[in-house]
């Protein structure tokens, strides 16, 4: 009988390595076109990355419960003012049921201009490849992602910066 439920634990345990394996290959990294869809705005319209094609776009992945999201989201914000919003879009995906960001996106909204979405339901992490937080791509003006940044530090920061600049760059 011990043996019989090793055998089925050590069955388990490869099929979800397997799993994990799987979901982490597919997760688009340096030099692939990201997943179209980013969320949903608080007024229901869905967010393509197809409505910033030219663009440079940062897309950070953010709940109220991280300290270090709620902290980079200003930072970008300035990003954002000073590259232009012609030339850079951040969009900040919220990882929480719908009312949290709903709270979280009026609350916001009084100070920051960032295009806010909401991925309640999980598909964009899903699609994006989202294990943790903080979590943040930066796709070129061609629309190919430069650099996914997990599990980030301030440590990071001139890493981003130099990323971002390089997503800034015209489009060859």
């Amino acid at each position: 009988m011990t043996l019989f439920i090793r055998a089925r634990a050590l069955t388990f345990g490869a099929v979800l390595a397997l799993l994990a394996a799987t979901a982490r290959a597919a997760a688009p990294g340096p030099g692939d076109v990201p997943p179209p869809e980013l969320g949903v705005t608080l007024s229901g319209d869905r967010v393509l990355l197809s409505n910033y094609a030219g663009k440079a776009v940062v897309v950070t992945f953010w709940a109220t419960w991280c300290p270090y999201c709620l902290k980079e989201l200003p930072v970008l914000e300035n990003v954002q003012n000073l590259a232009g919003k012609d030339r850079i879009a951040v969009i900040a995906v919220n990882v929480e049921k719908r009312d949290v960001f709903r709270r979280a996106t009026r609350i916001m909204s009084k100070g920051m201009h960032l295009e806010s979405v909401s991925d309640a339901d999980g598909a964009v992490r899903a699609a994006f490849g989202v294990t943790g937080l903080p979590h943040m791509l930066i796709i070129g003006r061609d629309g190919r992602i430069i650099r996914v940044y997990q599990g980030y530090a301030e440590s990071k920061l001139d890493e981003i910066a130099a990323d971002i600049n390089q997503a800034l760059a015209p489009a060859p």
